[in-house]
């Protein structure tokens, strides 16, 4: 890993810019920073609830598995965004899903004793985290309902639509998605299986809507997914 300050990449989240000088120097003497390859995980359920994570770099998927050890997909996170910091709330208790990095990736790694220390110093920032919990919690539900009461072309449909918005890049009047997502992978974003997912996606590429390929998605007609 390039040798940096700690600070000079935290100074790039968004959720820290509240923070005084002396408070970021205090994360900064408190927290380390690691590498860690594509396809290595980074914590496994049962492990400590200890760590609040920073993602500098790259890309970590947050998943679980269920009865015969099928894999449900909770989220996919990008540079700039916090994980694990349901730990700050519950003092004690053990990772509940595994993280793992879906590319190289570079963490800021921050005790939830010394966070919360800054958390308890900065009311500002406290409500920045509550905010974001709360905005996970309702993209949960979103999903849940999304899980239960939409066809499973939908269910596609609709995670394409939220992918595009939240991971991909503008390429003309189409939206390209570089994640080298698998149809097992989308499946097990989108509560289905591979062969369902296999034939929606060869749907809308005989439709001309979509492209798809291991490395890329490339989303053609974005206002021909439905909602």
């Amino acid at each position: 890993m390039e040798e940096k300050s700690k600070i000079w990449y935290l100074e790039n989240f968004n959720l820290l810019k509240t923070l005084s000088k002396s408070e970021k120097e205090y994360i900064d003497k408190n927290s380390s920073m690691c590498d860690v390859p594509k396809g290595n995980f980074i914590y496994f359920p049962y492990d400590e609830s200890d760590v609040v994570y920073f993602l500098k770099k790259g890309r970590v998927k947050i998943a679980k598995y269920v009865e015969e050890g099928r894999e449900v997909i909770f989220s996919i996170l990008g540079a700039g965004e916090i994980f694990g910091e349901l730990s700050l709330f519950t003092e004690g208790a053990k990772r509940e899903e595994v993280a793992e990095a879906m590319e190289d990736c570079v963490l800021c790694k921050v005790p939830v004793g010394e966070f919360s220390k800054i958390l308890e110093q900065n009311p500002k920032m406290n409500l920045a985290v509550t905010k974001l919990i709360g905005l996970k919690l309702v993209r949960v539900r979103n999903k849940l309902q999304t899980m239960w009461f939409k066809k499973t072309s939908h269910r596609v449909h609709s995670f394409l639509k939220i992918l595009a918005e939240k991971h991909g890049r503008k390429v003309g009047d189409e939206i390209e998605i570089r994640l080298g997502l698998t149809h097992q992978d989308i499946a097990n974003l989108t509560a289905t299986n591979r062969q369902t997912v296999t034939t929606i996606l060869r749907d809308l590429q005989s439709k001309n809507i979509i492209i798809y390929d291991r490395r890329r998605i490339l989303i053609r007609k974005p206002d021909a997914l439905k909602s």
